[in-house]
């Protein structure tokens, strides 16, 4: 197995100049935009693929209508555009995570051949596995990006027998026979420490940014509350519960925004939580947000995300390009990152060191909240978008079709 991890600027074996004849990528992801309501791994499914056609590739995607428990209101099977992407939604006939699709798999069986490579997003549902074995079958290059699904944590949570029994019958042997594609250098070793495929490549996702958006003024100095930010998914892996264990060790005047959508039985119980400490003045639930997302963030202090697991994190890039520092636990993807670019904090994944940052923060820190909203734009505009990352990606599927 190779182990790749590219620097944020490496220029890569091939440019684009070079490059006479364009790549024929196909796509493959259970969801896809508008889905929104499956964050950010759509998303940056969709943001690559745009990329990818504007620097001159041929790029096609095959997806579902899935859309939470609901379907999505487009026609099925039917190649349409969708921000300048060729995609095909494909109806599934079960409507939870399995997202099964036999159109799907029977068009992929058809056309897998025209393609350089097929790129694969997620794991643990049907169209990912199916199409995996499909594409093996046909012997066409094939990359897996498991946005955070093949980790120790996935193995021990939610239907953790079925996941053991699927790996060990089929998906070791198909995972062995591909590239996985990691988003951080974190996902790359949780993955080397599960599976031997042919490569593992760690290049960071493309983000939407809101740094087009705003400009960040000056962070004026901050007396009164610091304002912070939980701004996720709300489900178990996020670490809400930590946070709102935390926040009875907080001695900083602080509010606390949450903002997201999840399971109602969840959000109920976490709710139930913050009564029995007392706590419901000092949190404000404004439940899921899209297209006004940056001014939720750009209106905040400080973004907390402590996460048991996390591949990448996009919304700590989003939080960023518009001035807004992160505190995030030490198993975000984005930890490194973070750290390396003074953008903001890491912390251990308990209530303690939560709460003693925060309290740092709030006494000791104003200049550097400060400085990150002045800093921070420019450098995750520089470092999660744009034709060098292209080029990264451009490389990394030249150098598997080589092979």
């Amino acid at each position: 197995m190779e182990l790749h991890q590219y620097a944020a600027n490496t220029q890569g074996i091939f440019k684009i100049q070079d490059i006479k004849e364009g790549l024929k990528v196909l796509h493959v992801t259970a969801a896809y935009k508008p889905a929104v309501i499956y964050g950010g791994p759509t998303m940056s499914v969709s943001s690559l693929c745009e990329e990818l056609v504007k620097s001159g590739q041929t790029i096609e995607v095959f997806t579902t209508t899935a859309n939470g428990p609901t379907e999505l209101d487009v026609k099925a099977g039917l190649r349409t555009s969708v921000d300048g992407v060729p995609v095909t939604y494909f109806k599934r006939l079960t409507k939870d995570h399995t997202h099964f699709s036999p159109a799907l798999l029977k068009a992929l069986w058809k056309r897998a051949a025209e393609f350089d490579a097929i790129h694969i997003h997620a794991w643990w549902n049907l169209v990912s596995v199916l199409s995996c074995l499909v594409a093996v079958i046909k012997k066409v290059p094939v990359i897996v990006s498991p946005r955070g699904m093949l980790s120790s944590y996935t193995f021990s949570n939610k239907n953790m027998g079925v996941k053991k029994l699927i790996h060990e019958i089929v998906g070791k042997k198909l995972l062995q026979k591909s590239h996985i594609h990691a988003t951080s250098a974190y996902e790359a070793i949780a993955i080397a420490k599960l599976l031997t495929p042919l490569s593992i490549t760690d290049i960071p996702n493309f983000v939407k940014l809101g740094s087009a958006i705003f400009k960040p003024k000056a962070h004026s100095q901050r007396t009164g509350v610091l304002k912070l930010l939980f701004f996720s998914r709300i489900e178990e892996k996020k670490g809400l519960d930590i946070f709102i264990d935390a926040l009875p060790l907080i001695n900083a005047p602080i509010s606390l925004t949450i903002a997201g959508s999840g399971s109602i039985e969840y959000i109920n119980q976490l709710k139930g939580k913050v009564s029995s400490l007392g706590l419901d003045d000092r949190i404000n639930w404004v439940g899921f947000h899209d297209m006004d997302k940056f001014d939720v963030l750009a209106a905040h202090d400080l973004l907390v995300l402590p996460s048991y697991d996390e591949n990448f994190g996009n919304v700590v890039v989003e939080a960023l390009s518009v001035g807004t520092a992160v505190l995030i636990s030490e198993h975000v993807g984005l930890a490194g990152y973070v750290a390396q670019n003074k953008l903001g904090w890491v912390c251990e994944q308990n209530t303690n060191d939560l709460a003693n940052t925060i309290n740092e923060i709030y006494i000791n820190q104003g200049h550097q909240l400060a400085r990150i909203r002045q800093e921070a734009s420019d450098r995750v505009t520089a470092d999660f978008s744009g034709a060098q990352l292209t080029q990264r990606y451009i490389d990394f599927y030249r150098q598997i079709i080589s092979k």
